[in-house]
């Protein structure tokens, strides 16, 4: 305990009851204890404080991560489809129908119909 061993505690407590007096020593005693519980009290609470702030950093760091990757996957599914478009597009374009085929087309579902 901060390099105090037990004599030098006892030599301490005696040179405080002569000092102080064994009157006033109890109440002493008594006000030095909840001052150390105030303040390992006080030490706890900063130090509760301190790890929130830290989840509540690396929960944001975490969500701008996530944010970005839902971003890079709208882009990506964005480009596929304009990709899949062209190619059906440049499909389309590449052979075209001829008129008389597709009114046979018609002609032949309206017989169906």
């Amino acid at each position: 305990m901060f390099g105090i061993g037990m004599p030098e505690l006892v030599i301490i407590l005696v040179i405080a009851l002569i000092v102080i007096g064994p009157q006033k020593l109890p109440d002493l005693a008594k006000s030095l204890g909840k001052g150390l519980a105030e303040f390992k009290k006080a030490t706890d609470d900063f130090k509760q404080t301190i790890e929130a702030d830290s989840r509540t950093e690396e929960e944001k760091e975490h969500l701008a991560k996530l944010a970005e990757a839902k971003k890079k996957a709208e882009e990506e599914k964005v480009r596929e489809a304009e990709e899949l478009k062209a190619k059906v597009e440049g499909t389309a374009a590449a052979e075209p129908v001829p008129a008389a085929a597709t009114a046979a087309t018609a002609a032949e579902a309206e017989k169906k119909a």
